[in-house]
């Protein structure tokens, strides 16, 4: 008699020999179906671009009211700092860094929390993959989205001061560094929200602690004292100012940012995020 032990292990063998590997780009392929399969997130993107535009906006139109009662000592300093400064404002920034920032971490949080997460892995058990798949999806979403609202932002903002002759060219000096400092600083947020979700795992904790160590910290510290601007001037929200400043705004401060240090700043973070995302997912149990 002829033992049939061996033959569903064979069979079993068999079926996954003849099953082709994940590729990466079918991951990407997942991740991007995940990404936009909810609403939220669709309705997310919409809302945080309307009232970053909203509030850049309202800051373009308040000057072109006020132009004629503004000083000369304004109108002096006006183009291109204030001109800048309405296409960009520091509400907006900070707009932009908590929803961007938001997405990202749901992206992995509400894996976790629905249990999708064991799933993903059972299909796919090359963490590493999952996670730098994920991450690539959020990161061309994110810079995308962040190069429209920049881009928008800055044409509607100087077209408005344009009827005043004082709006910015993007040819003007220092214009394309504020509008790719503010477009990739979309990204930067969302890989940092990323890190942070695969560290904590907890929805609320990690918005908390996003919007804390983000948006909150800079306004704890100063940079009149030396330890106080190295951590203030290490925060992408403070190297985001610095690159979207006109001028020499800083050379009154005793330990001034630079635009260079500000560059470094916008690559250690999401850099940092992403080796604790792949280390955290693949060390901490589901």
């Amino acid at each position: 008699m002829t033992s049939t032990t061996g033959q569903p292990a064979a069979a079993s063998a068999a079926v996954r020999a003849a099953e082709p590997r994940s590729r990466f780009r079918d991951l990407l392929a997942a991740e991007w179906i995940k990404l936009w399969s909810l609403r939220s997130s669709s309705w997310a993107f919409a809302a945080g671009a309307l009232v970053i535009l909203a509030i850049n906006l309202s800051a373009a139109v308040a000057d072109y009211n006020n132009w004629p009662t503004y000083s000369q000592g304004i109108r002096a300093l006006f183009v291109p700092i204030w001109a800048m400064r309405d296409a960009f404002t520091t509400g907006a920034g900070m707009v932009l860094i908590l929803a961007t920032g938001s997405i990202g971490a749901l992206t992995v949080v509400g894996e976790y929390s629905t249990g999708q997460i064991r799933t993903t892995f059972a299909a796919v058990p090359a963490r590493r993959s999952v996670v730098a798949a994920k991450m690539s999806v959020v990161t061309a979403v994110m810079l995308v989205y962040g190069a429209v609202v920049a881009g928008v932002s800055f044409g509607l903002t100087q077209a408005v001061l344009s009827g005043r002759d004082i709006g910015l060219s993007p040819g003007y000096p220092g214009a394309l560094r504020a509008v790719a400092a503010s477009a990739l600083l979309a990204p930067v947020c969302a890989l940092i929200g990323m890190g942070l979700g695969a560290v904590i795992r907890h929805t609320a904790t990690t918005i908390v602690a996003f919007t804390g160590v983000l948006l909150l910290l800079p306004f704890l510290l100063s940079d009149r004292h030396r330890w106080s601007s190295a951590v203030l001037h290490a925060l992408p929200r403070s190297a985001w100012e610095r690159l979207v400043q006109m001028g020499d705004p800083f050379a009154s401060s005793p330990c001034p940012a630079t635009v260079s240090g500000s560059w470094i700043v916008y690559a250690a973070w999401p850099l940092a995020a992403a080796v604790v995302a792949v280390v955290a997912v693949r060390r901490r149990d589901l």
